[in-house]
C-alpha cells in the first residue's frame, strides 16, 4: 500500500520537478518578503502596474535576439519611472497615473505579442511555466531572488523607516528618493523572478496576497516577514506538488493555495475581533 510519503517522493524522482520546486521556493521567498513593504508603503497598485508593463518589453528583447530578462527588467523600470515622473509634473493622482501607464504598456505588449509569431516561446511569460524551466532560467531566478533578498536585508531598518514614516526618515537624513527608485528597481527584477512560475498575469497575487496573510496575524515587521515568508512557502510546495498530481498549471496553483491561506487568517482574524465586540457591547 503506497504511503503518503511515497506519494510525496515520488515527483522528487523526475528533475523537472526539482528544479520547478527550487525555483517556486526561490521566487515565493523574494515574493514575501516584498510583499510586506509593499503592503506597508500602500504600493499593491504598483505591483500589479510594473507586473504587466514587462510585457512588452519581453516581446521586444525576443525580436531583437537579447535576454527576456533584460527587457522585462527596462520595461518595468521604466514604468515605475515614468509613474513617478508624471505624478510629480501633474496634478493627476499616483494610482490614476499607474492605471494610465500600467494598461497602456500592457496593451501595447499584447497588440506586439499577437502581431508577431512567438506564442511558442513566450506564452509561459504570460501564464508561467514553472515545470518547464531550464537549468540557466533556474540560476537566473536563484540570482535574482537571492540579490533581492541580500539587499532588502542589508537595508531593512532604513527600508523600515522609510516605508512606516518617509517624512522622519528624511528629517535624520536617509536619502528618501533614492530609497524609492531604489525600491522600484528592486520590485522590477523581485517580478522578473517570479515570471517563470507564475507568469505576468499572476505575479501580482504572489508579491500580496503573503503580506495582506501575515498583516492580519501579526503586529511587528520582523513577525509579517516571518509569517510572510512561511505562508508563501507552503504555498509553492503545495501548489507544485497539486499541479503536478491533477495535471494542472502551477502558477494557478501556487496562487490558489495563497488565496486559501488567507481566506483562513481572515477567518481567524474575524473570529478574534467577536470576543473583543461583544466586550464591547457589554461594557
Amino acid at each position: 500500500m503506497t504511503s503518503w510519503f511515497d506519494l510525496l517522493m515520488e515527483p522528487m524522482g523526475f528533475v523537472f520537478m526539482q528544479r520547478a520546486l527550487l525555483t517556486a521556493m526561490a521566487t515565493s521567498i523574494v515574493c514575501a518578503i516584498f510583499s510586506c513593504f509593499l503592503v506597508l508603503k500602500g504600493w499593491s497598485l504598483m505591483g500589479d502596474a510594473i507586473s504587466h508593463a514587462v510585457l512588452p518589453g519581453v516581446v521586444l528583447a525576443f525580436l531583437a535576439g537579447i535576454p527576456l530578462v533584460i527587457g522585462a527588467f527596462v520595461s518595468g523600470l521604466f514604468c515605475a519611472v515614468a509613474t513617478g515622473y508624471i505624478k510629480e509634473h501633474c496634478r493627476v493622482k499616483e494610482d490614476s497615473v499607474m492605471g494610465i501607464v500600467f494598461s497602456g504598456m500592457f496593451a501595447a505588449g499584447l497588440v506586439l505579442f499577437s502581431r508577431v509569431n512567438t506564442e511558442q516561446h513566450l506564452s509561459h511569460i504570460l501564464f508561467g511555466n514553472v515545470l518547464g524551466v531550464t537549468d540557466g532560467e533556474m540560476l537566473q531566478t536563484l540570482v535574482i531572488a537571492g540579490g533581492v533578498t541580500l539587499a532588502i536585508l542589508l537595508k531593512f531598518k532604513d527600508l523600515m523607516l522609510f516605508c512606516f514614516d518617509p517624512v522622519q526618515a528624511k528629517v535624520i537624513g536617509l536619502p528618501v528618493r533614492f530609497y524609492h527608485y531604489a525600491l522600484l528597481c528592486l520590485l522590477a527584477l523581485t517580478i522578473v523572478a517570479a515570471l517563470q512560475a507564475v507568469g505576468v498575469v499572476l505575479v501580482v497575487a504572489m508579491l500580496i496576497t503573503p503580506g495582506i496573510t501575515a498583516f492580519l496575524l501579526c503586529k511587528t515587521l520582523p513577525k509579517m516577514l516571518m509569517v510572510a515568508v512561511t505562508t508563501s512557502l507552503i504555498a509553492a510546495v503545495a501548489g507544485t506538488f497539486i499541479s503536478f498530481y491533477i495535471d494542472a498549471a502551477t502558477g494557478p496553483a501556487i496562487v490558489l493555495v495563497q488565496a486559501t491561506l488567507f481566506l483562513l487568517a481572515l477567518a481567524g482574524y474575524l473570529l478574534r475581533k467577536i470576543p473583543a465586540r461583544r466586550a464591547e457591547n457589554i461594557a
